[in-house]
């Protein structure tokens, strides 16, 4: 999935007035990542929770209301005054970037719905065992984004940032339905499992699906606010337009180097053991992963790998390809810091203590906020360049909170550092 930034990225930059589609498309997708926030956990609470027809049914209704209450914050911010008080007062954008971004975020309109929906199935898939059709659906995603933005690339004249809007949301539409179909026999199954009537627990309520769900949910809307909060920053920082029309090819390249690190966290908790027995081959694992991802990035970044990734294959303007330069090569370590990150949370996770990583999450991104104000304003620094140093900054905070608290949990499960 990491792939798709960066194709999105390469054909709006081949596409005509580059510079300001690739900034409303950053915009743009920034608001899409922060609408979506509610219903990220889906997955999560439908693995966790979808045990038998009741909890099937509440859980089904439950996404329907998280997907109708995301689908109508994005209408509301696609109200002309509100739109314009956000955009135009708020942010900064200039007009050209103002008007290419409210046609994407209209595009962009069934995105939450969709992922809300597919996450739910993905996560009732992964509870019954059949993980292989999760990865399935990401192959029907991705095929269909990219058929659908070389259609509109080849045969239509839309804007850039309306191509890649129109190419992801079929995508993540496509997959939604492609997952409901793959799921039509653990439905069936769930559907025909009655909850046990002796020695069970109480039966599950909205209420206590809420509860459960809540500290995920408010977990995914902290962290998912990085992006918007620096897209805001970037408006009113130096180079605006440059900035915002970098910053989404910057990210993207960087998210298919640290994307291995996110998914250690399923694999380490997966294979954790119960009282994390297996930490010290998993930390072992991990330091080669992280020692691995960030080189390779810095063989891109500092070699002239660079200039052929932004500026053949990305298409960037030699203009842009500068601007995307350094900012690239501050973010070297931040591969590394996505692995360490994913095993500091399985090692919580695996214990139940999920508490420290929301208030770490709150501390990158209260770290992303003073960072940037104090580089992007401070000291005037340009605003793609300033956003890296406050993202990988934010992100280190972060980190290096989580390491009392995941120690703790491993001397509590009996765990030696000797014997690693």
């Amino acid at each position: 999935m990491a792939s798709e930034g960066p194709f999105v990225a390469a054909v709006i930059a081949r596409l005509a007035d580059a510079k300001f589609n690739l900034a409303a498309y950053g915009v743009a997708f920034a608001f899409a990542i922060l609408i979506e926030s509610p219903v990220i956990m889906l997955m999560s609470a439908s693995t966790a929770l979808a045990e038998d027809s009741e909890t099937y049914r509440k859980l089904k209704h439950f996404t329907h209301g998280l997907n109708a209450l995301a689908t109508g914050l994005l209408l509301l911010v696609l109200i002309p005054p509100v739109y314009h008080w956000l955009m135009d007062t708020l942010i900064g954008l200039p007009e050209e970037v103002a008007d290419l971004t409210y046609g994407a975020l209209w595009i962009f309109l069934p995105w939450a719905a969709a992922i809300g929906y597919r996450r739910f199935v993905q996560g009732l898939l992964i509870r019954s065992g059949r993980t292989r059709l999760v990865a399935l659906g990401t192959v029907v995603r991705l095929s269909t984004m990219a058929v659908t933005a070389l259609i509109l690339y080849w045969r239509f004249s839309l804007p850039g940032a309306w191509v890649g809007a129109a190419a992801l949301t079929t995508g993540v539409c496509m997959e939604a339905v492609a997952a409901r179909f793959m799921a039509t026999a653990t439905i069936r199954e769930l559907l025909a499992t009655d909850r046990p009537s002796s020695g069970a627990s109480e039966p599950l309520g909205y209420g206590a699906i809420a509860r459960f769900y809540y500290p995920l949910a408010l977990t995914s809307l902290i962290g998912l606010t990085v992006q918007p909060l620096l897209t805001f920053f970037m408006g009113r920082a130096l180079s605006p337009i440059e900035s915002l029309a970098v910053f989404p090819v910057v990210h993207a390249l960087s998210f298919l180097f640290r994307s291995l690190g996110l998914s250690f966290q399923e694999a380490a908790l997966a294979l954790m053991g119960g009282r994390h027995e297996h930490f010290p081959e998993l930390a072992r694992f991990g330091l080669w992963l992280g020692l691995a991802t960030s080189a390779s990035l810095g063989l891109v970044a500092f070699t002239p790998m660079a200039s052929v990734w932004f500026g053949t294959i990305s298409g960037l303007t030699p203009e842009l390809v500068a601007f995307a330069l350094a900012p690239t090569r501050l973010l070297v370590p931040l591969p590394a810091l996505s692995v360490l990150l994913s095993l500091q949370r399985a090692v919580l996770i695996q214990s139940r203590r999920t508490h420290p990583i929301t208030v770490a999450t709150s501390i990158e991104v209260t770290g992303v906020a003073i960072l940037f104000a104090t580089f992007g304003w401070g000291l005037d620094f340009v605003g793609v360049t300033a956003a890296i140093i406050a993202f990988l900054g934010g992100r280190l905070a972060g980190v290096l909170y989580l390491i009392r608290s995941s120690l703790e949990v491993l001397r509590a499960s009996g765990y030696d550092r000797s014997r690693s």
